[in-house]
């Protein structure tokens, strides 16, 4: 998470945004887990910057809900429990269902990047299980996720997809290797571009909204089975 010390000379949004993407990366790998707390001067410290850009990420993380901004007390990595997990994921796989089914409704043509960039992704997702490596194919699968909600033509809708899949995101890698091999995950995501691609705004709503409420269950379970009611 360090910044080299050097960026003090940078632009202050580009302050901002290198510290609000570093912040927030450290929190979705978990390597800054739930719970966690710091002062801004010990934040910034370790980023090599000043305290005020350091305080507009911290504002920036709080507004995606990942943090809660202290007063004189820094910052807290927001935990996230199963009923969190529940409601984020029954606000993102309808977003989602939504997402694809306008994706549909823009009729695009079949060589669109649209949807070279949503197969490119779901090939990576198979050749990633092909070699078993997991974190590949977990960041193949919040590609094609990402997609649905920048391509689908609605900013606030996309805007509100991509705070809620964040918020979920650490709980997903972290129950990555707890939950069974994802072979069908591929599968749906293939049935989704077809569905895209014929223009079907109901079949692509319908599979999206079935695909993301599968994984809600297997992330459920998991946290219940192995006692992980709060990270």
């Amino acid at each position: 998470m360090t910044e080299a010390k050097g960026s003090g000379s940078a632009s202050g949004p580009s302050r901002v945004a290198t510290a609000y993407r570093k912040l927030k990366d450290a929190i979705l790998s978990n390597e800054l887990p739930g719970g966690f707390q710091a002062l801004e001067l010990e934040i910034a410290d370790q980023l090599g910057m000043s305290r005020t850009p350091v305080r507009e990420a911290l504002i920036r993380l709080q507004d995606d809900g990942l943090v809660d901004v202290v007063p004189r007390r820094g910052m807290r990595v927001r935990n996230v429990s199963i009923d969190d997990m529940r409601e984020i994921y029954e606000l993102l796989y309808c977003i989602e269902a939504t997402a694809a089914e306008l994706l549909a409704a823009r009729h695009l043509a079949p060589d669109s990047r649209e949807l070279l960039l949503l197969e490119q992704a779901n090939d990576e997702m198979e050749r990633s299980l092909d070699r078993d490596d997991l974190d590949g194919w977990a960041e193949a699968d919040a590609r094609f996720h990402n997609y649905l909600l920048e391509f689908c033509g609605n900013d606030r809708l996309a805007k509100t997809g991509a705070a809620m899949a964040a918020q979920c995101h650490r709980v997903r890698l972290l129950t990555l290797r707890l939950r069974p091999r994802p072979m069908d995950s591929t599968e749906d995501h293939r049935a989704v571009v077809r569905a895209i691609r014929n223009h079907d705004e109901e079949s692509a709503h319908n599979i999206q909204r079935t695909h993301r409420r599968r994984a809600m269950i297997l992330i459920l379970d998991a946290l219940r089975r192995y006692h992980l009611t709060v990270v």
